[in-house]
């Protein structure tokens, strides 16, 4: 198997809905973002797949040492002999990909955060870096795309957060900050033990309603010169957006199932913004 076919394989097995915006890219830039949407599936993996806290941390270190090692020209890993040759072209950086690998070292460091900052921090380094280097290969050319991208990563991650609450809570993990949980007088054991209430609601609503503003405003950062190239990243926020819609329809039901959209209407999401060019 070659590294290209490595991460096709990597990117397409995941059933994600970024599968669907790669496939309207052209060859050369569809093979760059899949190579490093699949560096990021890996590392992701790393946390969610490894059971045993001090064997991720052993594979996470493994993986920044490649990463350095792929940057000074020694790439060992198949999923860095594919990225490496598009990271000039992109402008992708060593930076990008150990942030992205500093984000997943803190679903090991801690399962909880306090309050919204501390969960936009981490928001940040596993999303918002990866929207930054998505824009650059679907061909910014406006340095205001990059504050959109990242606007457009918090709000996607926030849709994860909300959509993964009850296989999050099995993990022994919540991402909901600590304070808002108290606002809404919502128990870290109810989450844990998945009890749906009326107060759940109350809170999952209002993260929501955070997760709808992100979305209005990254839209709203997205400079004219760029929504053309930028369609890839138009197609998540449909999707996910619609995802986040039906979440909300279904009163939050999202302790015991995981909600989420099929094949067909994904594609149909991305194919409507391929041809009209919006939301």
């Amino acid at each position: 198997m070659t590294p290209e076919q490595y991460v096709q394989d990597k990117a397409a097995a995941s059933g994600s809905s970024f599968y669907y915006a790669f496939l309207f890219l052209p060859k050369p830039r569809r093979a760059a973002i899949t190579a490093f949407y699949a560096f990021c599936r890996e590392i992701d993996d790393v946390v969610d797949e490894i059971s045993d806290p001090g064997v991720a941390a052993t594979k996470l270190a493994w993986w920044r040492t490649e990463v350095a090692q792929s940057f000074a020209g020694q790439p060992h890993h198949p999923v860095m002999k594919a990225l490496m040759p598009q990271t000039t072209a992109y402008g992708i950086e060593e930076q990008h990909l150990q942030q992205v690998i500093e984000g997943c070292q803190m679903d090991l460091d801690q399962t909880r955060y306090l309050d919204f900052p501390a969960l936009r921090r981490y928001c940040h380094l596993v999303a918002g870096v990866v929207g930054e280097g998505a824009a650059r290969i679907f061909g910014q050319t406006d340095a205001q795309t990059t504050a959109y991208a990242h606007k457009l990563g918090l709000a996607l991650q926030l849709t994860n957060i909300i959509r993964d609450v009850g296989e999050d809570a099995r993990r022994g993990r919540i991402y909901l900050p600590v304070n808002e949980l108290q606002q809404f007088d919502v128990k870290a054991h109810e989450i844990l033990n998945r009890v749906h209430s009326p107060r759940f609601v109350a809170l999952m609503k209002f993260q929501a309603e955070r997760a709808q503003a992100a979305y209005d405003e990254a839209l709203a950062l997205l400079p004219a010169a760029d929504r053309r190239t930028q369609k890839p990243g138009l197609m998540m926020a449909s999707i996910y957006r619609t995802l986040l819609d039906e979440i909300t329809r279904d009163d939050f039901q999202v302790l015991d199932q995981r909600v989420s959209l099929t094949p067909v209407r994904k594609l149909w999401l991305a194919w409507r913004v391929q041809a009209l060019g919006r939301l």
